[in-house]
């Protein structure tokens, strides 16, 4: 008989206790299988919003706060910039021998139902790419126009929780919480996107002319006869294409100059160093700051978001020792009703170091058996939870999503099950055996 097999039916004999000792082995091991997955979701949903476009340029201040608010759409936005700097930028005022291919410009500080509402103009899902170079895509419906002041597309995670579609109209809200105050306008819904996998799912974009025509009304709505709002409001609503009269009107009676909150800036690659280049001469100016949304959100994640990972990681390795502790304690209580079992072995021919090997064994079944269990249970968590953190995060997981670290899980468990398993192993070496034989009936 193997000592692989011996090993086996000695945990066969202890079967409530081995199994209790394997299980809380495997909830230390789901643990850190959590956190890996965790930590790749995190690692995806972060990276995956900043590119598409080389640089952000925005109002001066925080560059964090920048990235945070055009990017993920969370914070508040730190300031805006004159909406004249995109043509500057395009034209090459700002630098003649850089060529600019795009300037998209994102207006924030709306909201509906919790998601933001980000005034923009068609070529942000025509021009720029998500995710490796992939083009924008609608589910349902079609881009928005630029003539149609009050259409607007969402994203499928909107779509999903509002429940809108296509045709229907919503209200963008200024400001987000509680002290948010609805607009008189209504946008129309012409476009869902597909998903994306990147905070764009979780977005409302209005036409940037439609968004401005409602600080417009909102800022001088005192000073205009309220019938004939109503009627400017009625007819967008009738027709898309009678924006034209609200486009002039705002034009001529707007507010006293036009601002965005940031710009994605796209830029002509074939001279290298030409990003930082641009960044740099931005930053030196008066008007606007411009940041690499790579760089920004690498040192977020590796400087924030990976320290937390690696603590939570160190505490899910404790918990797995913890656990591998606990199989010593098992192995090492029951030698005192196995010390008669020892002497047979002992006395039928096994070596000394047979019978170490034996406990040794044990231990190492116990620990892989534990950590079988706790990769089914952690990735079966996984799998059980996808959804939601499809929902939220945007990021798609399976339960065969596996990570390569996860391979260093094997050699590891092995390795500690030896050293928890040596003082209960050389316990067993020590076994008198005529003692042990003389005092069992």
């Amino acid at each position: 008989m193997s000592l692989w097999k011996i090993a086996w039916r000695s945990i066969q004999q202890r079967a409530l206790a081995s199994t209790l000792t394997a299980v809380s082995m495997g909830l230390g091991v789901a643990l850190v299988v959590a956190v890996l997955v965790v930590h790749t979701v995190v690692d995806r949903s972060f990276r995956r919003g900043g590119e598409g476009y080389d640089l952000i340029v925005g109002h001066k201040g925080g560059r964090l706060e920048l990235v945070l608010n055009t990017v993920y759409y969370l914070s508040q936005p730190i300031g805006n910039i004159p909406e004249s700097y995109r043509n500057d930028l395009l034209e090459g005022r700002v630098d003649p021998e850089i060529l600019v291919e795009t300037a998209i410009p994102i207006c924030m500080g709306h909201s509906y139902r919790g998601f933001r509402v980000v005034g923009t103009v068609p070529e942000l899902f025509e021009k720029l790419r998500y995710r490796d170079g992939q083009q924008y895509r609608f589910a349902q419906g079609e881009n928005f126009k630029a003539e149609n002041h009050f259409e607007g597309v969402i994203g499928a995670t909107v779509a999903r929780e509002t429940r809108l579609k296509v045709g229907d109209r919503f209200k963008a809200r200024h400001g987000v919480g509680e002290g948010a105050v609805d607009h008189a306008e209504e946008f129309t819904v012409v476009g869902i996107l597909e998903h994306t996998g990147t905070p764009n799912d979780r977005a409302l974009f209005v036409n940037m002319e439609g968004f401005f025509a409602i600080h417009s009304h909102a800022s001088d709505g005192a000073g205009h006869d309220d019938e004939a709002h109503e009627q400017a409001v009625a007819g967008d609503r009738g027709e898309h294409h009678a924006d034209d009269e609200l486009a002039h009107d705002l034009h001529d009676h707007g507010p006293p100059s036009r601002s965005v909150t940031a710009l994605l800036v796209c830029l002509d690659q074939s001279t290298p160093g030409i990003t930082w280049r641009l960044e740099r001469e931005i930053n030196d100016g008066p008007v606007a700051q411009a940041v690499v949304p790579a760089g920004v959100i690498a040192n977020l994640f590796e400087g924030i978001v990976g320290n937390v990972q690696l603590i939570l990681l160190i505490m899910a390795v404790l918990i797995v020792v913890v656990a591998g502790l606990g199989v010593m304690v098992s192995i090492y209580n029951s030698m005192s009703d196995r010390r008669h079992e020892i002497a047979v072995m002992r006395a039928l021919g096994a070596s000394r170091l047979v019978v170490m090997l034996v406990i040794l064994l044990e231990s190492i079944l116990l620990s892989l058996g534990g950590g079988l269990l706790g990769l089914l249970l952690g990735h079966g968590l996984i799998g059980a939870l996808s959804p939601l953190i499809l929902k939220h995060t945007g990021v798609a997981v399976g339960m065969l999503h596996f990570q390569t670290v996860e391979l260093l899980l094997i050699p590891g468990l092995v390795i500690l099950a030896s050293a928890v398993g040596y003082l209960p192993a050389l316990a067993a070496y020590r076994t008198d055996v005529a003692r042990s034989l003389t005092s069992t009936p």
